[in-house]
């Protein structure tokens, strides 16, 4: 019933493209400006302690709109998009079906204050897609980090030291795939890799959205 009310007030209001500004197909992100959104080429984009990171794309214009509108706007809708665009290309990785996706978690007091872990809502779109169970209470951020984009790679490494805690109790059987955003210097990958590994676990992947430099 809530949902039925949702879509109707949608078609009252014509949902606009957050994008384009465009109420034609009444959604959050039209066909038109999600396909202006380019995949890199399916490849491994660079090894962090031994492990394997794939990045979907650039982050420039739609994607780096779309992460914006997500991570700072109060858009928790567009979490679809950015999952599909990953999933597209996740699925010219691999056809395994043995992962269970972990999501990097933010702090508590930011999380309250987004009313949302947008990585979070990613997960459970990609879920979706993927059929892969997500294990979002694996790792716990325990630290309050600085926002990490002014940051040099030093920097980033001593900001996100300690930051993340494995829950043992919630260690699950099947492969690590870890997905984030944004994948700059790695050090926030790295530094979860290295938590897992103090805990036993070692068959990890890393998925991000995109990473700032082309191929």
């Amino acid at each position: 019933m809530k949902k039925f009310f949702l879509e109707l007030l949608d078609w009252i209001y014509k949902k606009k493209c957050y994008f384009c500004g465009k109420s034609t197909e009444c959604v959050k992100m039209c066909s038109e400006c999600y396909d202006e959104m380019e995949h890199l080429p399916v490849k491994v984009n660079r090894i962090i302690d031994g492990k394997n990171v794939y990045c979907a794309g650039v982050y420039e214009k739609n994607i780096q709109k779309l992460i914006r509108g997500l991570k700072y706007h109060n858009q928790p809708d567009l979490a679809y998009y950015l999952a599909k665009f990953m999933y597209e290309y996740w699925q010219n990785v691999t056809d395994e079906k043995n992962f269970q996706i972990i999501p990097v978690p933010v702090f508590k007091k930011r999380e309250k204050q987004r009313k949302y872990n947008h990585m979070t809502l990613v997960a459970e779109e990609f879920s979706k897609f993927t059929g892969y169970p997500c294990n979002n209470e694996l790792i716990k951020r325990v630290k309050d980090t600085k926002p990490q984009y002014n940051l040099k790679k030093l920097q980033r490494m001593e900001n996100l030291k300690d930051a993340f805690e494995v829950n043992t109790s919630k260690i699950q059987p099947g492969r690590i795939l870890i997905i984030d955003d944004i994948c700059t210097t790695g050090s926030t990958f790295e530094e979860i890799i290295s938590e897992l590994k103090k805990c036993g676990i070692d068959d990890i992947v890393c998925l991000a959205a995109t990473t700032p430099f082309g191929d």
